[in-house]
């Protein structure tokens, strides 16, 4: 039975409830991780856009594109306020597309994007319309396959998101959301203990150019983690042509940092 055809649960509210002060733990250790974080790869100098959650704007994240920017990157911030919902980007999500377009044309070279919550489904979408700017996308927590109120905080977007949908709705949105771009390589990272997003509904289905990256963190710290910065630098440093699938194995401290990579928890 495939994710799309059950409805996912949102996560038990204990986790939902810790996300502040763990988010905060992970912040802080930001600092002791920063040594080990130089011995992340370094860029090619491309641009990358990082696009905020729901509810906040580029300044939540201002921590993880200085650490873009230290990997020698062109970061930006998405700067169309604060994320409202998919209507922040655009009716048809032509704000963001304009931000793309234009970082490209100023580099002429494809633009990654990083989205954190549902900054990367808007992110995500964009790559399906727009192979020929897009280089790659990175999802941190997002919700790419969950149904109404399968999240923690659906109650609050029913309330003050910018594009009401019914149940019926959000199923059909579901459904397109989760297909992974065709010509865009797109990894998924998240976290069993997500306190938002329930994790089944934040994982890539199964493609060539699909991918997964479990981490230990929450939702909300997953901007100022730094297993995490170090799976995205990982994933940005990959050729234009080159993109492959994150290795775990690679060392004995990545197999303990990365609970799972790849596509461990298919279809049922």
């Amino acid at each position: 039975m495939s994710e799309a055809s059950v409805e996912l649960r949102p996560p038990p509210l204990a986790l939902a409830f810790l996300e502040a002060g763990r988010a905060i733990g992970e912040m802080s250790s930001l600092p002791l991780a920063e040594a080990a974080l130089r011995l992340a790869p370094d860029g090619d100098g491309h641009a990358v856009l990082v696009c905020p959650g729901f509810l906040t704007s580029d300044r939540s994240t201002g921590l993880l594109r200085r650490f873009i920017r230290s990997k020698g990157y062109s970061v930006h911030g998405w700067e169309l306020g604060r994320n409202m919902g998919p209507g922040t980007a655009g009716a048809n999500g032509e704000r963001l597309a304009e931000r793309v377009i234009s970082l490209f044309r100023a580099s002429r070279r494809k633009v990654s994007l990083v989205g954190w919550s549902l900054g990367g489904v808007l992110a995500r979408e964009i790559a399906k319309r727009m192979p020929d700017q897009v280089r790659q996308v990175i999802t941190l927590g997002s919700p790419l396959s969950v149904g109404p109120g399968a999240t923690t905080v659906s109650w609050i977007y029913s309330r003050v998101g910018d594009t009401p949908y019914s149940d019926e709705e959000m199923r059909r949105l579901r459904d397109l959301i989760r297909r992974p771009p065709d010509h865009v390589a797109s990894t998924a990272v998240f976290s069993k203990s997500d306190g938002i997003v329930p994790w089944r509904g934040a994982i890539e289905p199964k493609a060539p150019n699909t991918d997964n990256i479990e981490v230990y963190a929450s939702h909300c710290g997953l901007g100022v983690n730094p297993f995490v910065y170090f799976a995205i630098a990982d994933r940005l440093a990959l050729p234009e042509n080159g993109w492959k699938p994150f290795d775990r194995r690679a060392s004995a401290w990545r197999r303990l940092a990365f609970p799972s990579s790849g596509h461990v928890y298919g279809e049922d």
